[in-house]
């Protein structure tokens, strides 16, 4: 079974865009802004920019040391990779192929970073006074974690109609 092919083109334009983004971003914090020599850029009160070098992954689990790791890293990622793109291929629903798109664009953003780099570059630092809901991120990870959220959303809460009137 495959999807439709509005679907598809969704899903990878998506993914394209998302990760075009992530690596210009990347390289504006980078190259121009110098967020690496400078480690922080205050932006407002609850939002700065700072330069975290990650060689793990979400939450800083799967820390790579060594070129081994890293590249067991890229490769475990690179293979949730093509698992993501079967699913979108054969995704049906829109709003789940544009989750996937967000997940897709997102892991490839991630996956040049660590090939090139061995880390994945993070600036995104929102906090609260000192309280910091979330780890320094990157547009990559913003797309996956509201990739994961969409999906799950729907696995969870949202059922399909012609799933339910084949269910009675």
């Amino acid at each position: 079974m495959t999807g439709t092919p509005a679907n598809r083109r969704l899903g990878f334009i998506l993914a394209i865009l998302v990760f075009a983004a992530d690596q210009f971003v990347k390289y504006m914090v980078a190259v121009p802004f110098g967020l690496k020599e400078r480690g922080q850029i205050v932006i407002t009160s609850f939002f700065n920019l700072t330069w975290v070098e990650n060689p793990g992954v979400s939450l800083g689990m799967l820390t790579a040391t060594g070129d081994t790791g890293r590249w067991l890293l890229v490769g475990l990622t690179a293979l949730i990779s093509i698992g993501v793109t079967v699913w979108l291929w054969r995704e049906r629903n829109q709003q789940d192929a544009f989750g996937l798109g967000l997940v897709l664009g997102g892991a490839l953003g991630n996956i040049v970073d660590r090939a090139r780099f061995s880390y994945v570059v993070d600036f995104a630092d929102l906090h609260f006074g000192e309280f910091r809901p979330f780890l320094v991120f990157n547009v990559a990870d913003a797309a996956i974690t509201i990739g994961v959220l969409i999906l799950l959303f729907r696995a969870l809460l949202v059922r399909d109609k012609t799933k339910e009137v084949q269910d009675a």
